[in-house]
């Protein structure tokens, strides 16, 4: 039996804690390698990104996600790991330039200290497209190269609601071909948000505690949905994230997520194989 020594920072960005793994690793054994420690039985967390050395011009930092997706929060937990290693943040904003998986130029993400924290405010891409989702009412599929996230508004989240969120998810699944399947149950009246994510090459469903890119999602739906600009704050089981998104010409034409981000831990990790 061989033991792989993982470095990692464990990172709390609104709660939906992300292992970032700073050892280099074949590309292969990302997925082995988040399987086991994101369990609870080992460092545990909601999600694990490998930060790489970027090679596009000017950017900072590189991630890339275990299967290969982009994840907002993942992003907004390595700016500020970056900012805090930089020494960067601590006497006003300052931007840290990310290379990420799922895409397809770089993102940047607006940094400051607001001690023991770090607020953060990260460009998000753009979907491809949102478009009525006619399986559910008051629903839409939101499309993006590498994820399907799927918004619905609810009265409430029960246990009912979280069963067919997850069928959903499943179902979505297997007829997609995306690393990522996202349901965003979203409380309008109470503008909160419940994100599931799905990610079917690790077999992996989490109810998360906060979702930046599906709060981007949600961002993106609500405004195309209203036909003009929006800014809100969206409450998740971890916290608030504030969501902007601007229009032209009934497009979307900017998206951007914040929220609080936290390093909660560094070490080193050991994966048995």
């Amino acid at each position: 039996m061989s033991t792989r020594e993982i470095d990692f920072v464990k990172v709390s960005p609104t709660q939906n804690m992300t292992l970032l793994v700073r050892s280099e690793h074949p590309v292969e054994e990302y997925r082995g390698i988040a399987t086991a420690i994101m369990s609870a039985g080992h460092v545990h967390a909601e999600q694990v990104g490998f930060v790489r050395k970027p090679t596009s011009p000017g950017a900072d930092a590189g991630l890339r996600m275990a299967a290969g997706e982009f994840c907002g929060n993942a992003c907004m937990a390595l700016a500020a790991v970056s900012a805090s290693e930089e020494g960067m943040g601590a006497t006003g904003p300052t931007d840290v330039l990310l290379e990420s998986s799922g895409a397809e130029d770089v993102v940047r993400c607006r940094v400051e200290r607001r001690h023991p924290d770090y607020f953060c405010e990260l460009a998000v891409p753009l979907p491809r497209r949102v478009q009525p989702w006619t399986a559910d009412a008051g629903s839409a599929l939101v499309l993006y190269e590498d994820a399907l996230h799927v918004v619905i508004e609810a009265d409430r989240v029960d246990q009912e609601t979280r069963d067919r969120a997850q069928a959903t998810a499943l179902r979505l699944g297997e007829s997609w071909s995306v690393p990522l399947i996202g349901v965003m149950v979203y409380e309008s009246r109470r503008k909160r948000l419940t994100p599931l994510v799905h990610i079917p090459s690790l077999d992996c469903m989490v109810w998360e505690r906060s979702c930046g890119s599906g709060t981007g999602s949600l961002g993106a739906y609500l405004a195309l949905k209203q036909r003009g600009p929006i800014a809100t704050d969206v409450t998740q089981p971890g916290g608030t994230m504030r969501v902007t998104a601007n229009c032209e010409h009934g497009r979307l034409a900017e998206l951007t997520v914040a929220g609080s981000v936290r390093i909660v831990a560094e070490g080193k990790a050991y994966v048995h194989a």
